[in-house]
């Protein structure tokens, strides 16, 4: 069993940047794939970034740039940098694992607000 534990979100400016991090314990063999989705209010949840255990990366098409997906395996941390951040990031943001098994693990989330 994989946990996944979110933080770094909270209250930015437009224009501002934030960083959030996702903490993993626990395990469930090879890991395939980890992920960062996001959820506003009334909309679907969307890809934001992906980050495959080989190290290719993915990102959502309204990223533009503007987001960065890392890990630190020594520390088993994923980040997402996010940067030019503006009112329609406003989101809860989740980490995501899938196993090479296909089991996939999602964390509680963290609440992103863009607003003056």
């Amino acid at each position: 069993q994989l946990q996944l534990v979110e933080s770094g979100g909270g209250l930015v400016q437009p224009g501002g940047t934030v960083r959030l991090s996702c903490a993993e314990s626990g395990s469930d063999g090879e890991i395939y794939a980890r992920a960062w989705y996001r959820q506003a209010p009334g909309k679907q949840r969307e890809l934001v970034a992906l980050l495959r255990t080989l190290g290719t990366t993915y990102y959502g098409d309204f990223v533009k740039g503007r987001f960065t997906i890392s890990r630190d395996n020594a520390k088993r941390t994923m980040y997402l940098q996010m940067n030019s951040l503006n009112p329609e990031d406003t989101a809860v943001y989740v980490c995501h694992v899938r196993t090479s098994l296909s089991r996939e693990y999602w964390g509680q989330g963290t609440q992103v607000t863009v607003s003056s």
